[in-house]
């Protein structure tokens, strides 16, 4: 599978939307917009990164949108996400994905975040040479409750 970034497109994000809100990632993930089905805020949300200093890139599979990835926030303290559809969970495209984005943006060091009962998305972060820092308590929307979230950084 060729996995490639490229910068967003309007038409990307119907797509994005349905990954990101599909109910079992949004679990998984725990960690995600307070107001998860409103489309009007998403798309809102969307242009405000898009307009900003932030490096988001939709990923494709052969072509296909399968998800995207960011680096975005202050210097000093800017952080990666990626969100990949669930039907390529457990494929490597997440790990290709960030890989592709850090490689595009030097700046380090580089944050992340991760509920801290995410096994796989904790995987991909180390795999990239991210490692823990610390363990904090956070407020995750899509459970509804405080969770243990992992802060990692890549310094290098």
């Amino acid at each position: 599978m060729e996995i490639v970034l490229r910068t967003v497109e309007d038409d990307d994000l119907p797509a994005f939307f349905r990954q990101m809100t599909d109910p079992v990632a949004l679990r998984v993930a725990a960690f995600g917009p307070e107001d998860q089905g409103d489309r009007a805020a998403f798309d809102a949300w969307w242009q405000r990164l898009r307009a900003s200093d932030a490096v988001p890139r939709t990923v494709l599979a052969d072509g296909r949108v399968v998800g995207n990835a960011a680096v975005y926030g202050e210097p000093g303290g800017r952080e990666v996400t990626y969100w990949i559809d669930r039907a390529c969970w457990g494929r490597g495209v997440a790990t290709a994905a960030l890989r592709a984005l850090l490689a595009e943006v030097p700046d380090r060091p580089l944050y992340a975040r991760a509920a801290a009962d995410n096994t796989g998305s904790l995987r991909v972060l180390e795999k990239c040479g991210f490692r823990e820092t610390a363990r904090a308590r956070g407020f995750a929307n899509a459970r509804g409750r405080d969770i243990e979230e992992v802060v990692l950084i890549l310094d290098r």
